[in-house]
């Protein structure tokens, strides 16, 4: 993370500001990505694509004399297009933050309760150099209750409340999204609590409403480690007919200070096909990892991938 620090003489002379600072921080990622069948669908021409990623977030970060955190931020993106184009986008729509203590509260441009997993480990440990294959897969794979950052905008606001003291957590998100002609809430209640031991135990409940109909969901956590072994399982269900129970987990297993193996499954919701994969993660020094995978996605196709990426 590259931080730039901004102390001019107004700045310091600012009443109640106790520092400011403006931080920039990034990914980036390349290789190749596969995925049978992707060329029936009609936006992509090739089962094979190069993949190319980068984003940059920028953050300013302000403090009061009292302790107040304040904090905003966007994002810059740069991507893969349809039909191995490349595009660009952002900076998006800004969010915001206050904290003090063990109480946050996040605006704006931010991640609901479920995507910023505060409370439980929804996606785990991804599969290959895109995440390939996650534990979620199956419930988020057909309709999805996370909303999360990103360098777009947004035809809605998210607030979220996270209070942390001790080992419990709580958080409390809400969306109230106008853009269409039916009035539409999200509401989002997770707790947590980590044991003694390092294992995290979670749970989120998420209620969508629009107009007359009302969709909940609810998901369960366990995540921690036991020496070399990172573990994280996940259960789900849904309201909505014909859904099935979700069952998902995922594993990273370090076999050297490099070289860690990573694998996923995901089963149930809406989904016909078991989500399966296994990959692996090499750190060739300088924050640069070599990473790859191979597996069959919810609908049944093989995906694979293999590339490098890195933090900045």
């Amino acid at each position: 993370m590259k931080k730039i620090l901004f102390a001019s003489t107004a700045l310091v002379a600012t009443a109640g500001v106790a520092a400011a600072e403006l931080t920039i921080d990034g990914s980036a990622r390349f290789g190749l990505a596969y995925q049978e069948n992707a060329d029936t669908a009609p936006s992509v021409n090739s089962d094979t694509r190069i993949e190319q990623r980068m984003r940059v977030n920028i953050t300013g970060i302000a403090e009061t004399d009292a302790g107040v955190k304040l904090e905003a931020r966007f994002r810059l993106e740069s991507n893969e297009n349809a039909n191995s184009g490349i595009a660009g986008r952002g900076p998006g729509a800004a969010g915001f933050a206050v904290s003090y203590g063990g109480l946050r509260v996040d605006v704006g441009n931010v991640s609901n309760v479920l995507d910023s997993s505060d409370q439980v480990d929804l996606y785990g440990y991804g599969v290959g150099l895109t995440a390939i294959v996650e534990q979620d897969d199956a419930f988020t794979g057909t309709i999805d209750p996370t909303v999360g950052f990103d360098a777009g905008g947004k035809a809605f606001t998210t607030v979220k409340v996270r209070y942390n003291v001790g080992d419990f957590s709580a958080s409390l998100s809400y969306i109230d999204d106008k853009s269409t002609t039916v009035d539409a809430n999200q509401y989002q209640l997770g707790l947590g609590y980590t044991l003694a031991n390092g294992m995290s135990i979670g749970a989120v409940y998420s209620d969508t409403e629009a107009g007359a109909s009302s969709v909940e969901h609810w998901v369960i956590g366990l995540n921690g480690t036991a020496g070399a072994l990172g573990y994280s399982v996940i259960v789900a269900d849904s309201d909505l007919t014909n859904f099935d129970t979700v069952f998902g987990a995922s594993i990273n297993y370090e076999v050297s200070s490099a070289t860690a193996i990573q694998f996923a499954v995901s089963d149930g919701g809406l989904e016909t096909d078991t989500a399966y994969g296994l990959g692996f993660t090499h750190g060739l020094g300088g924050g640069v990892t070599l990473a790859g995978g191979v597996g069959s996605n919810t609908s049944g196709n093989t995906v694979a991938d293999l590339g490098v990426k890195f933090n900045f």
